[in-house]
């Protein structure tokens, strides 16, 4: 079982305690997948926010490279949210482990502990605003669009 303290660095459970942490971890699901491996197929349906905890991903879109993440991320919380397919790929580049937290998973949360589901939700909505907020810089700064 993985430690609380290691869940702690995502942004994710920032304000969460460690006890709140670890009443959560056995509703966590761990998925593992070689190199290479497609994690999230672009336009198919996905339910989960996944926290890399070893290995690194690759984020593309139509085959254009957006982006890397490495342990200590996480990704999927698109559409977890707005229950919509994904809008890009994400495949593994090594080794990775991760865990995962569903819809349902989410609902099981609310129901342990409103207090928890709330710091979760507000997190994710900061995460979301961040990325958004990097997003908008890196287009205003492209000159092809100026």
């Amino acid at each position: 079982m993985i430690e609380p303290s290691v869940l702690q660095k995502y942004s994710l459970f920032g304000g969460l305690m460690e006890e709140q942490i670890k009443s959560i971890i056995p509703l966590m699901s761990e998925e593992h997948y070689n190199s290479d491996e497609i994690i999230i197929p672009e336009g198919k349906a996905n339910d989960k926010i996944f926290f890399l905890i070893e290995g690194q991903v690759e984020v593309s879109k139509t085959d254009i490279f957006l982006s890397r993440f490495s342990e200590g991320e996480a990704f999927g919380e698109m559409e977890v949210l707005d229950v919509m397919p994904a809008v890009a790929t994400i495949k593994s580049i090594t080794p990775v482990t991760l865990l995962s937290i569903s819809n349902k998973t989410l609902r099981e949360i609310y129901k342990l502990d409103v207090k928890i589901f709330s710091l979760i939700i507000m997190n994710l909505a900061r995460d979301l605003s961040r990325r958004l907020r990097r997003m908008d810089e890196k287009f205003a700064s492209n000159p092809i669009f100026m």
